[in-house]
């Protein structure tokens, strides 16, 4: 009954069976062998545009990269107060910018309230000498709280932000539960609603570590100084090959869209038995693979006592996240504690 994280879950065997045939015989170094060169085939294709990208080991690398190239040293990066760049990555962003700020704002389940963008982009003009002006809109998808935010709620927030002369980024670390959640195109999700840089995160849905940070044609002028500070880095892997051969089984036949409807389905089986046990409420609508719940003492006493896994959140909820090998038989069992 481990409903710790998506992290915590194994790789899948057709990404590790990838990894072996990837280590058949040599290949050109640094992402210039044919695999790496497959995977941006691919990703152009399903996301209907030409397109540009690096490959990273973990999300934070990626946001980091992709921030370093959106945010100057002097300027601003609007998130909600939940996301993970402001709180789960140590300063990453601030450090590969050279000294960008974050500046955290308010919303319900972790989305950002458009009303909130709005006044921060009064508050702080891009002509004030005196205070670090907004250059990019941060957007997380799915979000910390496991909600996803619509193609509507998207235009709410990108709209202005652009108007204002920001910059998109979206971290992807769960952009494929999102995806298979809201039913519409890799395209219409990212690009086509504004979004300049994606993150697209697989680790957490089946691969053993692999990200891609994908620059869209507003910002592909940009690739030689992504590709430049992931060297710089650390995060140009001589090997590359491995990380692209993840990927590359990832894509093929929409596996990807598979593992991520399995685990939201599993997550969504879980949090409908859980609304229906007494002393357990739900935090936060369930669009993805993740469920936020209440538990009272005798409940979470239960659990704990039963081994399940799974996180207290910083806001006294308790998150279960479902994995693409979450099993029907785990799920039964961590309910049957839940109620006793």
């Amino acid at each position: 009954m481990n409903f710790l994280s998506d992290t915590t879950a194994p790789a899948h065997p057709a990404l590790i069976e990838a990894i072996a045939r990837a280590n058949e015989g040599f290949a050109p170094s640094y992402g210039a062998d044919a695999i790496s060169a497959r995977v941006e085939a691919r990703l152009k294709e399903l996301f209907e545009t030409d397109l540009k990208l690096v490959f990273a080991v973990s999300g934070t690398a990626a946001n980091a990269l992709a921030l370093s190239v959106l945010c100057p040293s002097d300027s601003m990066v609007l998130c909600h107060d939940e996301a993970h760049i402001h709180r789960d990555e140590r300063g990453a962003p601030e450090f590969f910018t050279g000294g960008g700020k974050l500046l955290p704002l308010p919303g319900a389940h972790a989305k950002i309230d458009a009303s909130a963008l709005e006044d921060a982009l009064n508050q702080w003009p891009a002509d004030f000498v005196h205070a670090p002006p907004p250059a990019v809109l941060s957007l997380s998808q799915l979000n910390e709280a496991g909600c996803a935010y619509t193609l509507d709620e998207i235009a709410q927030l990108i709209e202005p932000a652009r108007a204002a002369g920001l910059k998109i980024h979206m971290d992807g670390a769960r952009f494929a539960s999102a995806l298979a959640g809201l039913g519409c195109s890799p395209a219409q999700l990212t690009w086509k609603s504004g979004v300049d840089v994606l993150c697209l995160g697989a680790t957490k849905t089946g691969a053993l570590a692999a990200e891609a940070v994908i620059l869209f044609p507003s910002v592909m002028d940009r690739f030689a100084t992504l590709q430049a500070r992931q060297k710089r880095s650390g995060h140009m892997a001589p090997k590359m090959r491995y990380i692209a051969a993840q990927l590359d089984a990832w894509l093929a036949d929409d596996l990807w869209l598979t593992l991520a409807r399995d685990a939201s389905c599993a997550a969504r089986r879980l949090s409908d038995g859980l609304a229906r046990i007494e002393g357990v409420s739900l935090a936060h609508p369930v669009d993805g693979n993740e469920v936020f719940a209440r538990l009272d003492g005798s409940v979470a006493a239960r659990l704990q006592a039963a081994g399940a896994g799974f996180y207290a959140w910083p806001d006294g909820s308790a998150r279960f996240v479902a994995s693409w090998c979450t099993r029907e038989d785990e799920i039964t069992a961590l309910l049957e504690a839940a109620a006793g």
